[in-house]
């Protein structure tokens, strides 16, 4: 008779863990939803609403009215800022990933004599702020002639300290050297064994750093700005800051409307590419 209190007691003390846990998700999420929606309300109202009320949650009638604001700015052309942010983006990111994995693989799987020094040496540069390497980059590349040129902010993503040292973190925790030896074994070159083998082993983390690349290039501002001056190579990020140009009136519900295309393909990234983040969480759950 004794045991069934107890076993109230603990279904009753499971009940209450759930609630709590379901209940700090359900905020959680909607503090994290939040922002998006307040942005696509925004969208759809006036400016005069949005200086009046900057938060609302009901949508209003102005959507094409801030649409018809883009037709007065001849240097918002979306089509143009889209094509031009997913060529850097995408290229940017398929560099970074490949290469860095490359490097964190030569990092893990080989012995040789500096192999310490020089992650040092990466973890030092990843210390080393953007901002401050901008004026000599700049300078390189305006010798080179490589102003308003694409490949500008494509290349240096080879060269990304940070994802090099979450690679070699993944893969010193993931990767099992007798599957290498076993390639090895058989024949396979080094680039096939690291092609064929390496990189599906790795999916999860090259998932979750894509998210992070695609988004960081996506939305940086400061170098293309710097680089591209011509029009039909300015990024997405650039054409929305023009909208707040106008210094005799800032049309805030055109820049919440700019503000919104610029994040849409981002959330469709992070869609795609979220079920291998959760896939990689359960199978190192599982191992």
């Amino acid at each position: 008779m004794s045991s069934q209190p107890q076993s109230l007691s603990k279904s009753k003390d499971s009940l209450v863990i759930k609630i709590i846990v379901y209940v700090v998700c359900i905020v959680l999420a909607v503090v994290s939803i939040m922002p998006f929606w307040v942005m696509l309300v925004n969208a759809t109202r006036s400016s005069v609403q949005i200086k009046e009320h900057p938060i609302s949650l009901i949508p209003s009638k102005y959507l094409f009215s801030n649409k018809e604001v883009f037709d007065d700015k001849p240097s918002f052309q979306p089509v143009t800022g889209f094509i031009n942010s997913a060529i850097i983006s995408v290229g940017a990111t398929v560099c970074a990933l490949y290469f860095s994995s490359l490097t964190a693989y030569a990092l893990t799987a080989y012995e040789w004599k500096l192999r310490d020094s020089f992650f040092k040496f990466i973890m030092a540069v990843m210390m080393i702020p953007a901002q401050c390497t901008m004026i000599g980059f700049f300078k390189m590349v305006y010798s080179l002639h490589l102003t308003n040129n694409l490949l500008t902010l494509i290349l240096p993503a080879v060269a990304a300290p940070s994802m090099v040292f979450f690679m070699r973190q993944y893969l010193q925790s993931s990767l099992s050297m007798e599957i290498v030896q076993s390639a090895r074994i058989d024949g396979a070159g080094e680039f096939r064994t690291f092609n064929s083998i390496v990189l599906p082993i790795m999916k999860p983390a090259l998932a979750t750093q894509a998210i992070f690349a695609f988004v960081g290039n996506w939305n940086e501002l400061f170098r293309p700005l710097v680089i591209l001056t011509e029009g039909s190579k300015k990024t997405m990020p650039i054409m929305v800051s023009l909208l707040n140009g106008d210094i005799y009136r800032v049309e805030y519900g055109a820049i919440y409307l700019g503000l919104t295309i610029t994040v849409l393909p981002l959330i469709v990234v992070y869609i795609f590419l979220s079920k291998y983040i959760v896939s990689g969480v359960s199978l190192g759950a599982v191992k």
